[in-house]
């Protein structure tokens, strides 16, 4: 049995690359084919993992996110093999912006952004993520200015909602978004903003809380 708070690493699924988009492909996928010439494309199993990566690649490349959405019911109902939770699409003038963006965006889901185990069998899962200094695409979803913190905090429905009532009273924090459930995976997101020691205090309790719903259900 996996331990409590383990850390699940998320599985890209697909990486792919477009150096001269159709101009409409572009367009629909909310782009502006003046300025976004090439894409990058990737799928994975875990889809608030993937926009906390996508955030990343903006602040370490000249790139864009032009397309960012889950898919419903989640990785486990996949709607095929490649498909996963979440595809995100950046887009840039120039091939090797998207080169650069992406190696950010996978170093981040290699090495940083993950759901963690709360039950100690993978069977409730939370995300306590802070992110210590926001990009251009977070930072622009939240109404926040880039370089800001955020805690980026995500459970299933009952244990998200006890565990934000935690946060809030844990941590000199201000709420920038409730997501009440259901997500498209149905599950319940929140972003909180603060100091960066406030934010972190708040993925604590967010975490431990979660914790205690998961191995005591019913009290």
């Amino acid at each position: 049995m996996s331990s409590v708070l383990e850390p699940i690493p998320p599985t890209v699924l697909s990486v792919r690359r477009l150096f001269n988009a159709d101009p409409a492909l572009v367009r629909g996928y909310g782009g502006d084919p003046a300025r976004h010439v090439a894409l990058g494309l990737v799928t994975c199993d875990q889809d608030d993992a993937m926009y906390v990566a996508l955030d990343e690649a903006t602040k370490h490349a000249p790139v864009d996110v032009i397309f960012a959405r889950s898919f419903y019911a989640g990785a486990a109902h996949a709607s095929g093999r490649l498909s996963g939770e979440v595809l995100g699409v950046i887009a840039a003038a120039d091939p090797q912006a998207i080169e650069d963006g992406l190696a950010a965006l996978l170093r981040c889901l290699e090495h940083d952004a993950c759901f963690y185990d709360a039950d100690g069998q993978r069977t409730v899962t939370v995300f306590p993520h802070v992110i210590s200094s926001l990009g251009e695409y977070l930072s622009a979803e939240a109404g926040l200015a880039p370089g800001e913190p955020m805690a980026y905090l995500v459970a299933p429905p009952l244990e998200a909602t006890i565990a934000l009532d935690a946060a809030l009273k844990a941590a000199d924090v201000r709420v920038v978004r409730i997501t009440p459930p259901p997500t498209e995976t149905n599950f319940a997101c929140a972003w909180l903003t603060g100091s960066l020691d406030a934010c972190e205090a708040a993925a604590v309790a967010y975490a431990a809380a979660v914790v205690d719903v998961a191995t005591t259900p019913k009290r």
